[in-house]
């Protein structure tokens, strides 16, 4: 078990977190600028509403990791004895769950105007003596609030990985795909300019299933974590095999003569349980005491572990 009175990253994972909380800075930044000119030049379209709605909910992983890489290393104390590292995991449900709801208030929103028949407006301003289609205006709008993101969120998503931080995953996940958000809307504002009124809420509808199926997943993931299934990869729901690697690295310590092990995650870290079965006439407590150390030293997400000497070691999984 590493030091409990205090927790800090690896020193080359150090500046990745100062890079990835400065990213996210920029990010904010930016995307409150992309909701203001949206909200300038949105009119009636349903499809622009929903896009906005989109920016606007894409500041939260932003907002949630800033805040949660200011907790998650604070020191473990009497209310809190196994310190903060959860408050990670506690950012991706929040994020998860405002996704997810939002994504289901989009969805009825814009099946409302396709059954309502709304048929949107787009006019026209005089700027300088000249009639500008108001669609030419959202639609360069759209392409501010589209390009951007792509390259952002492909800077965070090696970071992610790294620093094992899902919340910081789905935000640069979510960002690499922005684009499709911000095609679907210039369709449903073409096709509404060529006539066809019902383009604007099917773009908005396809849009509002992208936050859905995002949300979703995303909320199923982060239930997941905190009913501590086994640690998996950010980027996928496979298991992550540091466990299996740190389980053949215990058996092969020539006082072990089985060994079964259990981790969960914690945010960016492990906690877990280590039975072991001793070899006879093993001074178990010396023995514990340097695996404890060997472990603490096996990789940096192995943070908070107890080595249990058993007779038999358990039927469950």
């Amino acid at each position: 078990m590493k030091n409990p009175a205090s927790f800090e990253l690896p020193r080359h994972l150090q500046p990745l977190l100062k890079k990835a909380q400065n990213l996210e800075k920029i990010t904010i930044v930016y995307l409150i600028s992309v909701i203001v000119l949206m909200y300038l030049v949105m009119g009636s379209s349903q499809a622009m509403k929903t896009a906005w709605l989109e920016d606007a909910l894409s500041t939260l992983p932003a907002i949630s990791f800033l805040i949660a890489s200011t907790i998650f290393n604070r020191k473990p104390n009497s209310e809190f004895p196994y310190g903060y590292h959860r408050v990670f995991s506690i950012a991706f449900l929040a994020g998860a769950l405002a996704l997810f709801a939002m994504g289901c208030f989009l969805a009825i929103d814009s099946s409302l105007s396709l059954i309502k028949a709304e048929h949107p407006t787009i006019g026209s301003y005089n700027i300088f003596g000249s009639q500008i289609w108001m669609g030419w205006v959202m639609i360069a709008a759209l392409v501010y609030s589209a390009l951007p993101p792509v390259y952002l969120g492909y800077k965070k998503l090696p970071i992610a990985k790294k620093l094992h931080n899902k919340i910081l995953y789905t935000d640069a996940d979510t960002q690499k795909a922005d684009y499709l958000t911000a095609f679907a809307a210039m369709a449903g504002i073409i096709g509404v300019g060529l006539g066809f009124w019902w383009a604007d809420a099917t773009a908005a509808l396809f849009i509002s299933f992208s936050v859905l199926k995002d949300g979703y997943s995303n909320l199923k993931n982060a239930i997941k974590d905190l009913m501590d299934r086994h640690p998996v990869h950010v980027e996928s729901s496979e298991k992550d095999e540091l466990v299996e690697e740190l389980k053949n690295f215990v058996i092969s310590w020539n006082w072990v003569s089985d060994v079964k092990v259990r981790f969960r995650e914690h945010g960016e870290v492990y906690f877990g349980e280590v039975m072991v079965i001793a070899q006879p006439n093993t001074d178990i407590p010396h023995e514990i005491e340097k695996g404890l150390k060997a472990l603490s030293n096996y990789h940096w997400k192995i943070y908070d572990v107890v080595i249990m000497p058993v007779k038999e070691l358990p039927k469950h999984p």
